[in-house]
């Protein structure tokens, strides 16, 4: 059942102190070497596709712990505006990712107080599937410059385990997700995209490295998964998927 916008927005904010409590980066599985070297790939695909470069003003929403945000200025050399819900989580990313090309804020992003065209791009890492695609996506669109581009990493539901995970509330809950969250469908979504005006979408599959993958097996699961990734039809099961489009 759909919550409206005030529950769902207080299930995000409990759901932002318990990942400050427990561990942030534990739960998002970022923090085993596999899930190191699966950011580190998901924060440079941000940066290619995204096209992100040093003379970009950028909007991060859902910046979390400030893990991407910091890899993309790293990366790119870009100056970001960094949004979250989380005021928890916040204050762990301006004390362990500061860095004088970041602003991080506070805020609500379906509600986005930035004006029109303001932004070059807006990212983020496993944020939309949190929010309502309904609301969310015309804000990125109205702050996003004329020619400016949007590029996320989110899960794929196509993907056995997360297709059960987002769907099943008890394993939902025991995983550590919240409530409302689910993920994405690339061609339905590519059809949202562009009714709302967005142009040159793109949005493919990727990463079959699993974050529980052993240290001594990772060389190899990477490499069979990436050439997976380029087999049709089998490459629609990736654990994630990088959608660009340009306004």
């Amino acid at each position: 059942m759909e919550h409206n916008g005030t529950v769902r927005l207080q299930h995000e904010i409990v759901h932002g102190k318990k990942l400050a409590t427990e561990g942030a980066e534990a739960i998002w599985n970022w923090a085993s070497p596999a899930g190191q070297k699966r950011a580190n790939r998901r924060a440079q695909f941000l940066v290619t596709v995204g096209k992100i470069s040093a003379t970009d003003r950028v909007l991060e929403i859902g910046c979390g712990t400030g893990l991407f945000t910091r890899k993309i200025v790293e990366q790119s050399g870009a100056t970001i505006i960094a949004n979250d819900l989380s005021e928890e989580l916040l204050a762990i990313a301006r004390e362990t990712n500061a860095n004088p090309r970041i602003c991080y804020e506070i805020g609500d992003a379906m509600n986005l107080t930035y004006g029109e065209g303001e932004f070059d791009v807006v990212c983020g890492s496993s944020i939309l599937h949190h929010l309502n695609f309904d609301e969310i996506l015309p804000e990125i669109f109205r702050v996003l410059k004329k020619g400016g581009r949007m590029v996320f990493a989110e899960p794929n539901m196509l993907n056995p385990q997360i297709l059960i995970q987002k769907n099943v509330p008890f394993i939902k809950a025991r995983l550590g997700d919240s409530p409302d969250e689910t993920a994405v469908i690339r061609w339905k979504f590519a059809k949202q995209l562009t009714n709302l005006g967005f142009s040159n979408v793109r949005i493919f599959p990727y990463d079959f490295l699993h974050p529980a993958t052993p240290v001594m097996f990772i060389p190899l699961v990477d490499g069979v998964g990436r050439f997976i990734e380029k087999i049709p039809v089998l490459k629609e099961i990736a654990g994630s998927v990088i959608i660009y489009a340009e306004k």
